[in-house]
């Protein structure tokens, strides 16, 4: 495969690919969405969060069918702003399509078009070692293992994982 077919093999791709807008119409269909793809339980205040938080969650749609979502938070920290992922996942069917890629890169480019961002930040299960690899490609790096984070779960660690953006 020539550079000029791999390029437009990623275009194609892209092209299926399609964030939208969490709303009330739609939250309920996220929530069940995120209780496949995750193995912890977000509480209703979460849910009903997240339609105010427009450009930082969305809906990752594949050939038209809702697959994943993304959902971010602004927070200001020691003076520093910084975002956190809260949620970055797609169903199990539709991994290794690009669909995570499309969605961190959408949160890469909100940073950038904001400006001022220091960090972004995230918590992974420790066992989630696809997750983990994913983000180290980005240029995040396992900072601190957080001991019970999990409470519910049978191995509850996780790994805080952050990319330093300098404030651009």
């Amino acid at each position: 495969m020539s550079f000029d077919d791999k390029d437009l093999r990623i275009n194609r791709i892209s092209a299926m690919i399609e964030l939208r807008s969490i709303t009330n119409e739609n939250v309920k269909s996220v929530q069940r969405l995120d209780q496949i793809i995750f193995p912890v339980t977000y509480n209703k205040s979460y849910y009903k969060d997240l339609p105010n938080l427009e450009k930082f969650a969305k809906l990752a749609f594949y050939n038209g069918a809702m697959v994943g979502t993304v959902c971010c938070r602004r927070e200001v920290i020691d003076l520093q702003k910084r975002l956190y992922i809260m949620t970055l996942g797609c169903l199990p069917t539709h991994r290794r399509l690009g669909i995570g890629t499309f969605m961190l890169n959408h949160v890469l480019q909100l940073c950038k078009d904001e400006g001022g961002f220091e960090k972004i930040y995230l918590h992974v299960h420790t066992e989630n070692e696809e997750a983990i690899e994913f983000y180290r490609k980005f240029g995040f790096n396992v900072t601190e293992r957080k001991i019970n984070y999990y409470r519910r779960l049978s191995q509850p660690d996780a790994f805080l994982l952050e990319k330093v953006l300098n404030g651009n």
